[in-house]
């Protein structure tokens, strides 16, 4: 882990807690885009090296976090990620997913770029987590106590997003639990069982993703979930997900999505803190080929379809100037 790479990770985690507790000097916005999940590293490096230039260039609006995604929860079965079959051929080399996310992680940080990931399961964070600016837990997992307990422990910022149902109270309910210590049974780096004694973490916040029944990004929706976070004593900051059911699982509609939100930030809401984007550097999604790697198209998702790099581009100018206008309207 280089120099700038620690420094990337520490500045960019008490960025995105300022901007969480809306103690951000600049009033900007917390932008997590990149692919559904990374299967190729080179692929990640190069739309790394793409998104840089976007941050440094929407530095004073947004807060431009990589989407660093190594596992994939599934609904039945399928590829799980980088981590869990990293040869993409059911060989399941899972040590070689660590060493591989470990020196990818360390050569996206020390580029500059803040990196992203979600949480699902207990012990691969261990071997990354130090390389990580902002974590997620999904909805299939926010209800878990092993997930609570976990988060409680981590070092960077947390988003719960709303239950498959639609549920808020299962996100609310994870952020107010996570901010306490918690004890339980964990694995020591040395491998061996251990009580883990966590202090407590107070960055959670709620990440509203859609559900099977419909959207929850329009201005109502979101009005009901600062109100039942509100009545819970909890910040009414909130990140809206572009994709998963809010872009009723069709890619493209993300721009729908995000075009709604840039509107209500650009009529004042200053509550919409965050913004998550499924993006690669081209469109759409691919199945796993027989042949394996070797077959696959280059930079399209092989998990869930994302926007391509050029709509990428787009969409970040529109909530930049949306950002713009929302501090217009505060002053």
């Amino acid at each position: 882990m280089t120099e700038n790479s620690k420094r990337t990770v520490l500045e960019s985690r008490q960025e995105i807690a300022n901007i969480i507790s809306d103690e951000d000097d600049r009033n900007r916005l917390l932008v997590v885009v990149g692919p559904c999940s990374i299967h190729n590293p080179e692929e990640a490096i190069d739309y790394a090296k793409r998104l840089l230039p976007l941050r440094q260039k929407h530095q004073n609006e947004l807060m431009i976090v990589m989407r660093a995604y190594l596992e994939k929860p599934r609904t039945t079965v399928g590829w799980k990620g980088l981590i869990n079959d990293p040869d993409m051929d059911n060989s399941f080399d899972i040590n070689k997913g660590l060493r591989t996310a470990r020196q990818l992680f360390a050569h996206l940080t020390s580029l500059g770029m803040p990196l992203a990931s979600e949480m699902l399961d207990t012990i691969s964070p261990q071997y990354i987590s130090d390389l990580l600016s902002l974590g997620a837990i999904g909805a299939r997992t926010t209800e878990s106590q092993l997930h609570r307990e976990l988060a409680s422990g981590l070092s960077f910022p947390v988003g719960f997003k709303n239950g498959t149902d639609g549920s808020l109270d299962v996100a609310i309910d994870a952020i107010g639990a996570v901010r306490h210590p918690h004890h339980f049974l964990s694995i020591a780096k040395a491998g061996l069982t251990s009580i883990v004694e966590t202090r407590g973490n107070g960055d959670g916040f709620m990440i509203l993703r859609g559900s099977k029944k419909g959207t929850n990004y329009d201005a109502e929706s979101l009005k009901e979930a600062k109100k039942k976070l509100d009545n819970a004593g909890l910040s009414q900051r909130v990140m809206v997900d572009c994709s998963h059911g809010n872009s009723l699982k069709v890619h493209m509609n993300q721009l729908k999505v995000a075009k709604s939100l840039a509107d209500q930030m650009a009529r004042g809401d200053r509550d919409i803190m965050g913004v998550m984007i499924e993006s690669n550097i081209n469109e759409g999604a691919q199945k796993i080929p027989k042949e394996g790697k070797q077959g696959l198209k280059y930079g399209v998702s092989v998990t869930d379809a994302c926007i391509g790099w050029d709509h990428t581009v787009n969409v970040l100018a529109e909530l930049a100037s949306a950002v713009r206008a929302r501090r217009e309207q505060m002053n």
